[in-house]
């Protein structure tokens, strides 16, 4: 480890406005390889943000060297206006909760909980008062005195949780923690984690390859892509308003349509971008309401996936196209059109989204 100067307190007006983690010029290189490049980042105190992208795309990295467990090639990391760029991971005030849990099995939760307190020389009765006021925290403090191996994974993931929040670092960050975990019990856990970080009021930067996951978390979403943030901003921004290609295919699904056809539809040739949701299937000679586009097409392709059915329709304009209609109907109901049909996808002009 490198030798490191001790960390100066900020100007307080600085602190105010860099935020409880900010990166300025942040770029890390692994030889050759570029994983992080020109990298600016502000994270406001209390704030839950997501960073968003497929593997590879340097959103790990980002979350390694906050931590301090990777040092930046070049640029600044700053944690409530203090220089921690060259700060050992042990001198930050962060904690990191990574998806295997890494609980001590031979430890009741109590102790796997109370670690960190032991470490630091505190005393048995404080340390066991805040133990206690922690696992109410994950509404756990009925497994105290049980052993890892007695738990199930949701409940395992809550104690990670709660070991990494009673040491009251700064930032929590979370790196995919909830990526074990089957569906139902993930879904569960979203809804927790949102409401214990509402109750502790720690900055949470959360690492995640899962669109549904990171809307439904976030008070903003970082999307990532080959080093870069791509768009920032809240959960309905990024999603209802994509500024690049990139953000509106990985964010869900995504009708993309431009030149030629995009300027007979609406007389601009920029690419728009119309979620599956706003488009509905209608027939041939059905007529349109004012401000409809539409094109004609047939039927490749009908999904249902539970809550909707998917349509995929080739459109005389050679352009494919995903209608997607709840299933709000009688559950005998049939579908709305059926493979082979000739329909129209029709969706409303002001509800496609204009790519910059």
């Amino acid at each position: 480890m490198i030798a490191t100067a001790p960390a100066t307190a900020p100007d307080a007006d600085e602190a105010s406005v860099r935020g409880a983690v900010s990166l300025s010029g942040v770029t890390k290189s692994f030889g050759e390889f570029t994983a992080v490049r020109d990298l600016e980042l502000d994270v406001a105190p209390g704030e839950f943000l997501s960073m968003l992208g497929p593997s590879g795309s340097g959103k790990t990295t980002v979350l390694r060297m906050i931590a301090g467990f990777e040092e930046a090639t070049s640029g600044t990391i700053r944690l409530s206006g203090v220089d921690v760029t060259r700060v050992p991971p042990h001198a930050r005030q962060v904690n990191t909760v990574f998806q295997d849990y890494a609980l001590f099995p031979h430890l009741t939760i109590a102790e796997n909980v109370g670690y960190g307190l032991r470490v630091r020389g505190e005393g048995k009765a404080s340390r066991q008062e805040r133990v206690a006021r922690s696992l109410e925290q994950v509404r756990l403090d009925h497994v105290a005195s049980r052993l890892p191996h007695q738990l199930s994974g949701g409940q395992r993931q809550r104690i990670a949780l709660a070991r990494a929040l009673i040491l009251r670092p700064q930032v929590l960050l979370l790196d995919e923690p909830l990526g074990a975990l089957d569906k139902q019990l993930r879904e569960q856990m979203q809804i927790e984690l949102k409401q214990i970080q509402r109750e502790v009021g720690i900055t949470f930067v959360f690492v995640t390859h899962d669109q549904e996951e990171a809307l439904t978390l976030s008070d903003r979403v970082a999307v990532f892509n080959n080093g870069r943030i791509e768009q920032i901003g809240t959960a309905r921004d990024v999603y209802e308003f994509p500024q690049t290609e990139f953000v509106a295919r990985f964010l869900g699904l995504s009708n993309l349509i431009s030149g030629d056809v995009a300027e007979e539809l609406t007389g601009d040739r920029r690419t728009m971008s119309i979620r599956p949701e706003r488009v509905r299937l209608a027939g041939v000679d059905e007529p349109l309401a004012g401000g409809d586009v539409a094109l004609a097409g047939e039927v490749r392709e009908v999904v249902y996936t539970g809550p909707a059915t998917r349509y995929l329709v080739r459109t005389d304009a050679g352009v494919d196209v995903i209608a997607e209609r709840p299933n709000a109907h009688h559950p005998s109901a049939h579908a709305a059109a059926t493979r082979g049909d000739r329909v129209r996808v029709v969706w409303t002009a002001d509800h496609a989204a204009r790519l910059p």
